[in-house]
């Protein structure tokens, strides 16, 4: 397990490509301005020990010293110390629709981001409870399994989209009884699972289903995201956009908020639905339906100690910075028997 202490100084990599742009242009600026002076042979025979490798060498030690001394402002620290502890919690799961319809953008950035955000909120708002992350469109799939890691989870949570299912359409009821199977505690008296969707073309008997989960124990609360008004779906390819999604008759299709179907899912299964649109009113209604449920306390293992790894990177650094300014541009014995460029035979012709 690991901690970033900075991560905003990962933005000091950026200065890589600056330099190799930069070395790129005084190298062509050096050759034009040679060139008004004297012809190609003429330069090699007055400077016979001038290396374009050693050039390129320095320039891949100086980025290498920039990215170690990134990492080192960074500070990442790694556990060192495992420990069990006890914590109170209930089980979590959110089941999140990664269908097409949650590309349209009638709520910003679009439904498939602002769904992301309210979970990742909510998981912030969370303390000793054990959460796990379903995907599903045409079909169901396992993002995350029950954790009491929520930076991972987090993690795989940032990294969900619409094409992580082949098949389209919204398989709420396999994503409910994908869930029955993430409960791997008996004793829990309080198992929890929100879908977050835009309960559009579901698929199957939803409400019978949701019914049956209700009976194991596992509260359903459903979570809208999008508007009555709805939106078209956008086809983007590289963030551009193309076209909107059409049906069979060349009609554009505009997908709305179904939350009649959100509401009976959730009434079946002892929950309620809650609309999406705002973060705040979601995240306080969340935590005191959480609040209100009574706690189990269970074992769990975490990293206690975490030690700075700095030192390794800002050393990295310093040595490289060192090799560099050793580091003469001109030719050396090694460089000329390793001909990497092939410049021995171009001189002797």
């Amino acid at each position: 397990m690991y901690q970033l202490e900075q991560p905003i100084y990962f933005y000091i990599l950026f200065a890589i490509p600056a330099v190799v742009v930069l070395f790129l242009l005084v190298l062509a600026w050096k050759k034009h301005t040679q060139k008004k002076f004297a012809d190609k042979q003429l330069l090699k025979k007055l400077s016979p020990n001038q290396s374009v490798f050693k050039s390129i060498l320095k320039v891949l030690v100086v980025c290498l010293a920039i990215a170690c001394l990134s990492f080192a402002m960074v500070n990442p620290k790694i556990g060192t110390k495992l420990e069990t502890v006890k914590r109170e919690g209930v089980d979590v799961v959110f089941a999140l629709d990664v269908s097409k319809s949650m590309l349209a953008e009638d709520i910003a950035p679009n439904r498939l981001e602002k769904s992301k955000q309210l979970v990742t909120q909510i998981i912030n708002s969370l303390a000793g409870d054990r959460i796990g992350i379903i995907g599903y469109a045409g079909s169901a799939f396992p993002q995350v399994p029950i954790t009491t890691d929520f930076s991972s989870t987090k993690l795989f949570l940032n990294g969900m989209n619409t094409d992580m299912v082949s098949s389209q359409g919204t398989a709420i009821n396999e994503a409910i009884q994908m869930a029955e199977t993430y409960y791997n505690d008996e004793e829990q008296t309080n198992r929890v699972l929100f879908i977050v969707s835009d309960g559009e073309d579901h698929e199957g008997n939803v409400a019978g289903i949701a019914e049956e989960a209700a009976q194991k124990g596992i509260k359903i609360y459903t979570i809208g995201v999008g508007t009555l008004q709805g939106g078209p779906i956008p086809i983007k390819r590289n963030g551009i956009l193309q076209n909107y999604k059409r049906d069979q008759n060349n009609e554009q299709v505009i997908t709305r908020l179904g939350e009649e179907t959100l509401k009976e899912i959730a009434e079946e299964a002892n929950g309620e639905y809650i609309n999406g649109s705002s973060t705040k009113e979601v995240v306080d209604t969340v935590t005191a339906i959480l609040n209100g449920m009574d706690k189990k306390e269970f074992e769990a293992k975490q990293f206690t100690d975490f030690k700075d790894q700095f030192q390794w990177f800002l050393g990295g650094a310093l040595f490289l910075l060192l090799i560099d300014v050793l580091l003469l541009e001109r030719k050396t014995a090694w460089v000329k028997r390793l001909n990497l460029f092939n410049e021995g035979a171009k001189e002797d012709k």
